[in-house]
């Protein structure tokens, strides 16, 4: 036994060696593996896990850690600018407005926009004038001792009865005939046709060494004194032209002052914006 072991121990030894060569050689032999390319083929779009991530984009500042007071400045600054802007808003819609109306006055009183003076209201057949025309038109009035006023509608143009009557009658003056002769003119250009009221009136002192019996009676007597000239003396047409009296009871001031009672005797011309339908150049 011995001595087999010893004769074919060298024997067997080669035979394990050729066979572990040839394992390392033959078919069963472990073959190295080509390396795995993640790239995808042409056409084929990459698996979503191979896309490299972009980084996220940076999120909004955060106010936590900005100061309070911060805060609230920026908030009063961006309040002062809205109310700047909503006033600038309110005056040029005040502008827009203010320049609206002057332009539909200058349509109604028949000017181009920018005129500086109103035209004559002439006569047109018994055509009513518009309170914006009348107004406009009582600017070309020229009676410099006299202060016509726009009341309403109508243009009242106050004469006082001491410039026209002596004392206490219905006496009229030379110098109430020049003021007669002047606004009749002026009224006569600017407001041709009208009808004007012819009202008298007086203060609350009693009548004293007078032929009338009342304040009435002596207001109504001027007012028919002033008729009486204007349609014999001058171009008005006594079918414009209507009488008043009103006595004391319209005062235009206390007539507690002398000052107050001399400016309450007065004659009004009252100018209507109503025409009469008279040919008053035929006069």
């Amino acid at each position: 036994m011995n001595l087999s072991r010893a004769r074919f121990g060298p024997l067997i030894a080669a035979l394990v060696a050729v066979a572990l060569a040839g394992c390392a050689s033959g078919p069963f032999k472990k073959q190295a593996l080509p390396p795995v390319s993640l790239e995808p083929p042409p056409g084929v779009a990459a698996p979503a896990h191979t896309i490299p991530q972009t980084s996220a984009s940076p999120l909004p500042p955060s106010y936590a850690d900005v100061d309070g007071r911060q805060l609230e400045a920026a908030l009063s600054r961006n309040r002062q600018e809205s109310q700047v802007m909503q006033d600038e808003i309110a005056a040029l819609r005040d502008q827009l407005a203010s320049t609206s109306s002057q332009l539909a006055q200058a349509r109604s009183a028949g000017l181009p926009p920018g005129a500086d003076k109103p035209p004559r209201v002439g006569n047109d057949g018994g055509v009513s004038a518009t309170p914006v025309v009348m107004q406009s038109a009582m600017t070309q009035l020229k009676l410099p001792e006299l202060q016509p006023r726009f009341d309403g509608a109508v243009i009242r143009i106050d004469i006082p009865a001491d410039r026209l009557f002596d004392g206490g009658t219905a006496n009229l003056l030379p110098e109430g005939a020049a003021v007669l002769t002047q606004v009749s003119a002026e009224l006569e250009r600017v407001y041709p046709g009208h009808f004007i009221g012819i009202e008298g009136h007086l203060d609350t002192e009693p009548l004293q060494n007078s032929s009338w019996a009342s304040p009435h009676q002596l207001t109504a007597a001027r007012a028919a004194a002033v008729f009486d000239f204007l349609t014999t003396r001058t171009s008005m047409h006594e079918s414009q032209l209507f009488l008043v009296a009103h006595g004391a009871n319209h005062p235009l001031v206390s007539n507690a002052t002398a000052a107050g009672r001399a400016r309450n005797r007065r004659v009004e011309l009252v100018v209507y914006p109503d025409r009469a339908a008279v040919d008053i150049a035929a006069k």
